[in-house]
């Protein structure tokens, strides 16, 4: 008994180090996933060797230890540690520096403690990102009466119940069809080289009948043979019958596998849109600050990638993952039941170093990769970087230097690119070495049964067929392994973006801001209050919490990782009132806060001391919404898309008809300059409006809010790219609108001779109002407003001189915190 109970305990240990071995083909949901990106025990070793080599630990450097464990240690993309950073705090070069020393003197059981940490919290972030994406791939049904939500509770829809319950139950049809389809191929896929072996068997004569030519009839496979031997009319016929069926059989494999390609491209398609919406939604409510920081070329890339590598894991778990353990699993159970345990044990100890060898190579290719593709961006880089410049290469005859630069970085890419070329060789030979050393070793074990009459030839073709057939997919391992695990560095990016939060949000009591509902304590009205208002930039803001280092190394190297520097003081305790319907203007040298205000009143940010009402109301406890709907903005710095100029200006009112389009042309005096174009209102006006002048494109802007209609109207800089005669005739169009309309209009200018004529000009200086008052009472004041006036004036108004350097738009040193709709 107990000679009898080893064997089955070493098959049930195999069989689970079996499946191990195979979730180690990189399994989204699997513990031995998130393992796989933990970095080797070999890098914290080396932590613990110079902890040994370290005699002595000051009580700082312990102390230190202990908040980076607290923190936790981050883990880049390359399985190395690196310091771990503060939350919400920049990490200086002496920071680096300090931590990475602490690191260094860890002792070895802190090393073991902290490598459990991190993989406790990758595993925590990707089983994350596995449940994200099991709420599209398994979609909830709502309850009746519920409306669409997106995976962050935004609502991006509002459909009939039975739709939305209609589209969950369809996906959870297709998911359940997908298994079934991919089942079902994998079993006539296994069958496949069983009726090989019937066929081999049956033409060798090995199944003539009981006792002809020495078959084991003892053989379940040869039973089923031998009955279909009976079965047929002809003998001769059973081989074209097995044949045929062995070809149907391999024909019907292949519809299966592309079938169940069919059935769930639309599971996965329906994630990737569900989830590229929801994030553009999410992108699209962060605030002005984020959008100052973040590089738009990096973003695009990080939502792109995003998408694709949800597709490719959803592909890799439906199509090679589960398909894959599922067949070694199968043809285990087979080589035990059929052949023996030694087998078996050889089947599995093949696939387990077959694995174990493809992922420790291809970690080790991933980090070439890495240098090749650094190699390859900086190589076209500067390809980018030497065509923008072209003007200045030819200006200085350097075009031959330009070369030697790029034929460099080429050189460096080169060299990167044969060490990748050189590591796949390596890693297809130890494939093919590692398979045929176990197929040539199963193929003895299963010839020396035929030798002793325990099997028949068609069982050394089967073998050798299940292997092969298995050898198809493991061919694949590497690959998919590391393309797995760039998919999920690619989709924590994702996360992480999607993690980050707006700092200006509504709050729970916000109710909508109505402009014409009258003024007072019962109404909302468009009278504008400063009240005691403080505020300075941040340029940056931390990262997300919980992000692994991989992603945050991604984050930096796309150049959305944001660290918070301190906040320069731009207002100071500014207050003053804009009355309902008044024009107002405030001017003030560059940097004094004038383009701030604007920025406060649209909601960009909340002021960080003070108050800022609008119509008697904090405008806090006013929804975001209904704030910017009701202010029309005109700014210094004109964006437009790549359409039609018609498209750019109804973009201020999408409901607008093309005759308020022309009249509000008209108003801008836009319409002629569009007539007189080839086509009219469908000219095209090129990446950021680059085809249209300056003073073109100001003029698309103004028209695009006076179609807005809105009762508040902001202008900064206005004029600043239009000839004086246009610019007097639009600062005349923009006061008839206030008139007419009941505007209360807020104009940000330099060129003082254009706002003369507002009811009231504010002016500012270092954050603060020094006067207040029309332009008769400031000028009879002789105080910091009739310096400016006079300055102008005796610097020839005409030629375009401004009030300090007419860079109102940098209130921060580095920054375009202009205002772009």
């Amino acid at each position: 008994m107990i000679a009898d109970r080893r064997p089955r305990r070493a098959i049930r240990r195999t069989t689970a180090a079996a499946a191990a071995a195979a979730s180690a083909i990189p399994l989204l949901l699997s513990s031995a996933a998130c393992r796989a990106f933990v970095p080797p025990s070999s890098t914290m070793a080396s932590a613990s060797t110079a902890a040994a080599a370290t005699t002595t630990t000051t009580t700082t450097s312990s102390s230190m230890t202990m908040a980076g464990r607290r923190r936790g240690i981050a883990v880049d993309r390359l399985g190395g540690r690196v310091p771990p950073v503060a939350r919400g705090g920049a990490t200086t070069s002496a920071a680096t520096t300090s931590t990475t020393a602490t690191a260094t003197s860890l002792p070895a059981r802190s090393s073991t403690r902290d490598r459990d940490e991190i993989g406790g919290t990758t595993r925590r972030r990707y089983l994350r990102i596995a449940r994200e994406l099991g709420r599209h791939v398994w979609p909830a049904l709502p309850p009746r009466g519920a409306a669409a939500t997106a995976p962050d509770n935004v609502v991006v829809a509002v459909v009939d119940d039975d739709d939305v319950r209609g589209a969950a139950m369809e996906v959870r049809m297709r998911v359940v069809a997908s298994v079934c389809l991919m089942l079902a191929g994998k079993a006539v896929t296994i069958t496949t080289p069983f009726l090989f072996k019937m066929l081999v068997d049956v033409v060798g004569g090995g199944i003539g009948g009981v006792g002809e030519g020495g078959g084991n009839i003892a053989d379940p496979t040869s039973r089923a043979a031998h009955s279909a031997l009976l079965l047929v009319d002809s003998p001769a016929r059973l081989p074209v019958l097995l044949l045929l069926a062995y070809g149907l059989c391999r024909s019907l494999s292949s519809l299966l596998r592309e079938y169940t390609n069919v059935v769930f491209s639309h599971v996965a398609q329906s994630a990737i849109r569900n989830f590229g919406r929801s994030t553009f939604d999410h992108v699209h409510s962060l605030d002005l600050k984020y959008h100052l920081d973040r590089n738009t070329g990096a973003l695009s890339r990080v939502l792109e990638r995003g998408s694709r590598s949800i597709s490719f894991a959803l592909n890799a778990m439906v199509f090679n993952t589960l398909p894959t353990l599922v067949e070694v699993l199968v043809v285990s159970v087979l080589m035990m039941r059929r052949f023996g345990t030694l087998h078996a044990l050889t089947v599995l100890a093949t696939i387990v170093s077959y694995c174990a060898y493809t992922i420790r190579i291809t970690r080790w290719r991933s980090r070439m990769r890495k240098d090749m593709i650094s190699s390859e961006n900086a190589a076209a880089g500067r390809v980018s970087d030497s065509l923008l410049n072209y003007e200045t290469v030819k200006y200085f005859n350097n075009e031959r230097h330009e070369g030697t630069v790029y034929e460099r970085a080429l050189r460096e890419y080169q060299g990167m690119a044969l060490k990748a070329a050189s590591s796949l060789s390596a890693l297809n030979f130890g494939q093919n070495a590692i398979f045929s050393a176990g197929l040539t070793i199963v193929m003895y074990l299963t010839l020396r049964d035929v030798g002793s009459g325990r099997a028949t030839v068609g069982d050394l073709v089967l073998v050798n067929g299940l292997l092969f057939q298995l050898s198809v997919p493991l061919n694949f391992i590497g690959w998919v392994y590391q393309e797995v695990r760039q998919a999920l560095i690619d989709m924590e990016a994702m996360f992480q973006l999607r993690d980050t939060r707006p700092e200006v949000v509504d709050t729970p009591h916000a109710v909508a801001y109505d402009p014409y509902s009258g003024g007072g304590d019962g109404g909302h009205g468009t009278t504008m209050e400063f009240d005691g208002v403080e505020f300075g930039y941040e340029t940056t803001s931390s990262n997300a919490e919980g992000t692994t280092a991989a992603a945050t190394r991604a984050a930096d190297d796309e150049g959305l990782s944001r660290r918070s520097t301190a906040a320069r003081p731009i207002l100071r305790k500014t207050s003053f009132t804009i009355p309902q319907g008044k024009t107002i203007a405030i001017v003030g040298s560059s940097g004094c806060g004038k383009s701030t205000l604007l920025r406060l009143l649209y909601r960009f940010y909340d002021p960080q001391g003070g108050c800022i009402r609008i119509g008697g109301r904090d405008v806090r406890d006013y929804t975001t919404e209904s704030i910017r709907r009701a202010i029309a903005v005109v700014p210094q710095d004109v964006v437009l898309f790549n359409d039609s100029i018609g498209y750019n200006i109804r973009y201020g009112n999408l409901a607008a008809s093309w005759e308020e389009v022309i009249e509000a042309s008209r108003k801008a005096h836009l319409h002629d300059i569009i007539m007189r174009l080839p086509n009219g209102y469908d000219t095209i006006v090129g990446e950021r409006g680059l085809k249209m002048s300056g003073g073109e494109k100001q003029r698309v802007s103004i028209a695009r809010a006076i179609l807005k209609r809105a009762p508040i109207l902001l202008c900064d800089e206005p004029t600043s790219s239009l000839d004086s005669r246009t610019e007097s005739e639009i600062m005349n169009n923009l006061k008839e609108i206030g008139n007419d309309e009941n505007v209360t209009c807020v104009i940000v200018a330099h060129r003082l001779s254009t706002i003369m004529d507002c009811d009231e000009i504010v002016v500012m200086d270092e954050g603060r109002v020094i006067e207040q008052g029309s332009h008769d009472e400031l000028m009879r004041a002789g105080g910091r407003y009739s310096e400016l006036v006079a300055y102008q004036r005796s610097h020839s108004l005409e030629d375009g001189a401004v009030v300090g350097d007419g860079d109102a738009q940098k209130e921060i040193e580095g920054v375009n915190e202009s205002l772009i709709l």
